[in-house]
């Protein structure tokens, strides 16, 4: 069952007033309880949003909640606690909380960054924080609480410096709101929340990303050629590439012993898993190599293109490694990548420790980098490879150079587009366009430049001149030569000298003497 559900930008919108939480980045996001039907609200509720984690913009996650009855604070969360109260398995022990959920947990303890980390590390989708303190200006959950001590306003669910691992989306809901939701749950009521978020406002910044594999054949074309681009773009647009990786223990590729069960398709001891490019499990490129690739390739991008959101360096090792080791024989070649990090001025000492800091590819232990890559093509709902996305939606069509450039084209307020955009979208010569920041052939979908126009114009009306004046000359001749052989019928006729003559001879003179004597 898939997490996010799309639903349309007017149904959002429509929800959206005073429940609607309004971050610094102009994302509107709404909360909503549809399971009791007696904590439905038709405005919402008031809630805050995290200035952290990845929500689905433009979609929603509903799902039912469970109550960690815990501050979760502690990384090691026990998942057959809180509430509702579940059925017991074969061990005895009550279930643990079923995919997918939203985890409901207390404030207080640690930091936001850490109670969601924590959720998402049990396998929540989204996580709603309940606020253990009274507003001052609501006066009835104060009296109700006895509380000595208020807050004169909610607190914002600000990053701590650490929340970049953080892919999942979170709420605060206020004590009074999560007051009820815990009732519900203590009492073994099924509960489900509802949490949206309307599409981002186009401003003059592009977020574009793409996911493909390092032995994807369809994306090549576009990785050796869109560094110009991305150039061009500059910081009016920010790229984030993605590597899929398959999750190997929900594949079942990592046995109970931990035992690799998928071979050499997996590292980590079947933990992250790619497919044999070549569909030879004894020879040519395997799974764990590409999985391995893809690892380089994002703390390359993590090094050289995070910062900026252009990457220079990572299209530039991505293109010399496609021409140099993309083949059986050097893919997995270690001298090969060195080659390309030489020749893209990358400094592999650097490459080599964000590999290995991240987790590694050996013995079974989680590598951070590759798990946030599965949960966020997860989160994205990414099933086909390669997909681009502009501005979080999807691109369809051919995975080109000029149709990314349209896209993200397209996906600018109207008036803050970049030159570039302006100058270059729709123009036949869209490389030399790019190269030199002006169409020089014309715009407006293969049509000729003014000068070009007029110049066929002339040269037309040269042509069609050259071929009247032509016809004119032969239409003459031929209207001479009938008059010719007319006259030849006539008899001889005498001259004004006594001269008897013919017609013709009349005729080739060119008819200067008088046929009739006075």
């Amino acid at each position: 069952m898939t997490l996010i559900k799309c639903i349309s930008l007017t149904a959002l919108l429509s929800g959206v007033g005073t429940a609607a939480g309004d971050s610094t980045d102009n994302v509107s996001s709404r909360l909503q309880v549809h399971v009791p039907q007696s904590l439905f609200r038709p405005e919402g509720y008031d809630h805050r949003e995290a200035l952290f984690g990845v929500p689905p913009y433009g979609g929603a996650i509903a799902q039912s909640v469970y109550y960690a009855d815990s501050d979760l604070c502690d990384p090691t969360v026990d998942t057959r606690k809180g509430y509702p109260i579940r059925n017991k398995d074969s061990t005895g022990k009550m279930e643990p909380w079923p995919s997918p959920f939203i985890l409901m947990v207390d404030r207080g303890g640690c930091s936001f960054v850490q109670k969601v980390r924590n959720a998402q590390k049990a396998g929540a989708a989204g996580a709603i924080i309940a606020d253990n303190t009274c507003l001052c200006s609501d006066k009835d959950c104060v009296s109700a609480n006895g509380q000595a001590v208020c807050q004169p306003a909610e607190p914002i669910m600000a990053d701590d410096g650490s929340g970049g691992d953080v892919s999942i989306p979170s709420f605060l809901m206020f004590k009074v709101d999560a007051d009820q939701v815990k009732a519900e749950l203590k009492a073994n009521q099924m509960v489900q929340i509802e949490m949206q978020w309307a599409l981002p406002s186009p401003d003059d910044r592009v977020e574009y990303d793409l996911w493909t594999t390092p032995s994807d054949p369809v994306s090549k074309d576009f990785q050796k050629n869109f560094k110009s681009v991305a150039q061009a773009l500059g910081s009016h647009a920010y790229f984030t590439p993605h590597m899929y990786i398959y999750d190997g223990i929900k594949s079942n590729c990592q046995g109970f012993d931990g035992e690799n069960m998928c071979f050499n398709l997996c590292t980590n001891n079947g933990r992250y898993c790619a497919t044999d490019p070549d569909n030879d499990l004894d020879h040519g490129i395997s799974g764990a190599d590409v999985v391995k690739e893809s690892l380089r390739r994002i703390c390359i991008w993590k090094h050289y293109g995070e910062t900026d959101g252009v990457g220079s360096e990572w299209w530039d090792y991505v293109a010399q490694f496609l021409e140099r080791c993309d083949n059986p024989d050097f893919f997995a070649n270690e001298d090969c990548a060195k080659d390309c990090y030489k020749h893209a001025k990358i400094k592999e000492d650097v490459i080599e420790r964000c590999m290995k800091d991240s987790g590694g590819l050996e013995k079974d232990t989680p590598n951070t980098f590759l798990d946030l890559e599965m949960q966020a093509q997860v989160s994205r709902g990414v099933v086909i490879l390669p997909t681009a996305f502009v501005n979080t939606i999807a691109l369809r069509g051919g995975l080109t150079t000029a149709t990314v450039f349209t896209g993200i084209c397209n996906g600018y307020l109207d008036g803050t587009e970049p030159k570039i955009c302006t100058e270059c979208q729709g123009c036949p010569d869209f490389e030399g366009c790019i190269g030199s920041g002006k169409c020089h052939g014309g715009k407006g979908g293969g049509g000729v430049s003014k000068n070009a126009f007029m110049g066929s114009i002339l040269l037309l009306s040269c042509v069609f001149g050259a071929v009247a004046f032509w016809h004119y000359r032969k239409t003459r001749e031929e209207m001479r030569e009938q008059v010719r052989g007319i006259l030849a019928e006539y008899m001889p006729l005498e001259g004004d000298d006594g001269h008897v003559g013919s017609p013709m001879d009349f005729a080739r003179r060119g008819g200067t003497e008088n046929l009739m004597m006075s």
